[in-house]
């Protein structure tokens, strides 16, 4: 086994570590290797808010520019109904680096289609959620190492298995920024208003973002009556207490999405959540110990446990921890609780 951190971005630590004396995982686990080149990414998830079925049509105008050239070296299909009834269709695209998603926004004129005045006469919503972390501010990790998920497209390839997971605070010790930083928030998300339609949410220190993904796309019978009946509705309990209750712990907002297939957006038997916390610190305070989440481990080890631990679920997850200057959140024609404009006053 080895370390999730690869040995070129491994650091003298000044944090503490929480991996146990002579542990061993109970089960495999990989996380992605990434090309020494790839410095800093750029996720960005451009989305279409609407009360009827607007955005299928609506997101094709964003979409169909991925293939330009510098476009996204990755990216997905994915749909959400919030909680005041709204459908959002989001694409989550990936690049390599900043300056691959500068040059397209540019090339593919995808940023004079943004600012043009006619966005703002639209009869639906608009968003743009863009974080461009360092790559020593990332990890991530899969039960699988065959099946690609999210930003796993952008690596070079998948590494050997890993020992830094299967405890509390081993995401904390994948992280290879958390090596010798506490990454605690140190300010907070402000709003701008440009205009009546227009609203920019400014970054905050360290803020936490999860992509937290299942598949179940290869189960069968019982594991996937049992996924499905018992795991799944306790899963989008947890989701929903994040998205309506998540400020109380410092969840700053919450979906929990359907992937699509891209080409005629089917649904497919595949799910994440979506979440942005205040810092670290709050995302492991909430999965360590919040009802909501101890109640989804707990399924989650009996339905393991029923199989024999022999399962095809899938599951993944990214998280990122962002400086302030490497975000860029604007809202168009959108309703108050979208995204991270929920619960928050607008400065000017």
């Amino acid at each position: 086994m080895e370390s999730a951190i690869p040995h070129p971005l491994q650091e003298e630590r000044k944090t503490p570590i929480s991996t146990p004396a002579a542990y061993i995982p109970p089960f495999p686990a990989w996380t992605t290797r990434f090309s020494p080149l790839v410095e800093r990414v750029v996720m960005a998830y451009f989305g279409v808010q609407s009360t009827q079925t607007e955005g299928e049509w609506a997101l094709g105008a964003i979409t169909a520019r991925f293939s330009t050239a510098h476009g996204p070296s990755h990216w997905d299909l994915a749909t959400y109904r919030d909680e005041l009834g709204f459908i959002n269709d989001i694409a989550i695209a990936y690049w390599a680096s900043a300056e691959a998603f500068t040059l397209w926004k540019t090339e593919s004129h995808f940023q004079e289609w943004w600012q043009s005045i006619d966005r703002e006469q639209e009869e639906y919503g608009l968003f743009m959620e863009v974080v461009t972390p360092d790559i020593r501010g990332i990890e991530t990790i899969f039960s699988d190492h065959h099946h690609p998920e999210g930003i796993a497209h952008l690596a070079r390839k998948m590494s050997d298995e890993i020992q830094d997971h299967g405890y509390w605070g081993s995401a904390r010790d994948r992280l290879p920024l958390a090596q010798t930083s506490p990454l605690n928030a140190h300010s907070e998300l402000r709003i701008s208003s440009i205009n009546a339609a227009r609203q920019i949410v400014h970054g905050s220190d360290n803020l936490c973002l999860i992509r937290s993904g299942q598949d179940w796309s290869d189960t069968l019978n019982e594991e996937r009556t049992l996924y499905v009946e018992d795991v799944e509705p306790i899963l989008n309990t947890g989701m929903r207490f994040l998205r309506d209750d998540g400020p109380t712990i410092g969840c700053l907002s919450c979906r929990y999405m359907q992937v699509l297939q891209r080409d005629d957006r089917a649904l497919l038997p595949k799910t994440f959540g979506l979440a942005h916390f205040t810092d670290l610190q709050a995302l492991e305070l909430w999965s360590k110990s919040h009802p909501t989440h101890v109640a989804i481990f707990k399924e989650f080890m009996k339905y393991v446990k029923a199989l024999n631990f022999d399962i095809k679920l899938r599951l993944w997850h990214e998280i990122s921890v962002i400086p302030a200057q490497s975000q860029y959140f604007e809202y168009i024609n959108c309703h108050p609780n979208t995204g991270l404009l929920k619960k928050r006053d607008v400065v000017v």
